[in-house]
């Protein structure tokens, strides 16, 4: 036996390497280019004299139906695998790229920014990218396989923004959204790697679980579940709000131009030892008591930054920190819906619980926008911002995640 381990091993890492590099280049494509959103916001205002009302309107659609599309594209990958998801998600959100780039109106804006787009990145970011992930790990190594990816992921934050910045400043808004469609049509070949199942990943006692129905069941009656699920709420509206809103409000109080950019690129830059770290806390911690002290730091850095003077400074230290809680939440969260419900339906009820994730930054997008333009000021919305942290961390602390697949089969 011991002869044969170094021969067994070896596959089975490799397996596991190429899973997660791809991972974390589907993630590094999707979530990169939705992070230059908030970055076209003004020049769509400007060029094709749309409100920012409607602009941030088309980006809160996005999050919105991204996140009533994720359960469905979860499921699809639970029954069919990720690879022909992954497939088309990316088509939808190059067209939805494409047709924005080249959108007269707001409702092709709509259309192209906001339903295509979310249609696709529902299939090509976490509900059903890091479902893979945990598929094909070990139960001992999920939630630092998970934060791996999802750090890589980040790198394409740190890519995309300035890419995004240089194109459209030189060549136009409608140039730099085809430049990212094309960039996100060429990570599509890497879903053809993330349905390697490794056998640590996929325990035959784990897998003879409920079928969906029951496991919707009991999901849903599951006072932790739905706790998680409330709570990743104002994961959403935080992210959302500031993503596409930061590079305007620091325009008003006069930072340099350029600032909202670099200050959206240092967050994906530390987002990735962020991710990293959420994972490996989350491998040794109860995860929902990592999630609760993310959210405690996230809200204090929020309040701190809009009370303090503004300066490249006072930017620079909010970004990091804002890095360094930013996507940390999601491996969290999928990985404790992973260790309670088990992996057989994860994509399905990681998705449902992503919902309510979008929900919120739906609201934080569109209302950041509708804010500005009814009173000319993101006070009250920056301030809503961090006190939704204080309930998102009441909410996570008390989560029971006892296994409900041992319960259901009767081992515990």
């Amino acid at each position: 036996m011991a002869l044969s381990d170094p021969i067994n091993v070896r596959p089975a890492d490799s397996r596991q390497t190429l899973l997660i590099l791809s991972a974390a280049v589907v993630l590094s494509a999707a979530m990169g280019i939705r992070q230059t959103f908030g970055l076209f916001v003004e020049p769509f205002s400007l060029d094709r004299g749309l409100p920012v009302t409607l602009i941030a309107f088309a980006i809160a659609i996005h999050n919105l139906v991204w996140g009533v599309a994720q359960p469905f594209a979860g499921a699809a990958a639970d029954r069919y695998g990720s690879a022909p998801v992954v497939a088309f998600g990316t088509a939808m959100f190059a067209l939805g790229l494409g047709i924005a780039a080249m959108a007269p109106s707001g409702l092709m804006l709509v259309l192209g920014l906001g339903i295509l787009v979310g249609i696709g990145i529902s299939c090509t970011a976490f509900g059903v990218v890091l479902t893979a992930v945990g598929r094909g790990t070990s139960p001992e190594k999920r939630s630092m396989a998970m934060g791996i990816a999802s750090a890589g992921g980040s790198f394409g934050q740190v890519a995309m923004v300035p890419l995004a910045q240089i194109v459209s400043e030189h060549s136009g808004l409608s140039t730099a959204l085809v430049v990212l469609a094309l960039v996100m049509l060429a990570a599509a070949p890497f879903g053809l790697f993330l349905d390697g199942r490794s056998r640590q990943g996929t325990a035959g006692t784990e897998e003879a679980a409920l079928p969906l129905r029951a496991a919707l069941e009991q999901a849903l009656g599951h006072r932790g579940y739905c706790l998680l699920t409330l709570g990743f709420f104002t994961c959403g509206f935080q992210l959302a709000f500031i993503a596409t809103h930061l590079p305007g409000y620091l325009s008003l109080c006069h930072m340099p131009s350029g600032t909202g950019a670099k200050a959206l690129a240092l967050i994906g830059l530390f987002n990735m030892a962020g991710s990293w770290a959420c994972g490996w806390l989350g491998g040794r911690y109860r995860q929902q008591h990592v999630l609760g002290w993310l959210y405690l730091i996230r809200g204090v850095a929020i309040a701190a930054f809009f009370m303090a003077p503004k300066s490249d400074a006072s930017v620079t230290l909010f970004a990091a920190v804002m890095g360094l809680t930013w996507l940390g939440t999601v491996p969290l969260t999928s990985g404790l819906v992973a260790k309670v419900f088990g992996l057989r339906h994860l994509g399905t009820l990681f998705g449902i619980c992503f919902l309510s994730h979008q929900i919120g930054s739906f609201l934080g997008a569109w209302l950041g926008g509708l804010t500005f333009d009814l009173t000319g000021s993101y006070t009250l919305v920056w301030w809503a911002t961090a006190l939704a942290s204080l309930m998102a961390a009441a909410l996570h602390f008390p989560i029971n995640d006892t296994p409900q697949v041992a319960v259901a089969s009767g081992r515990v």
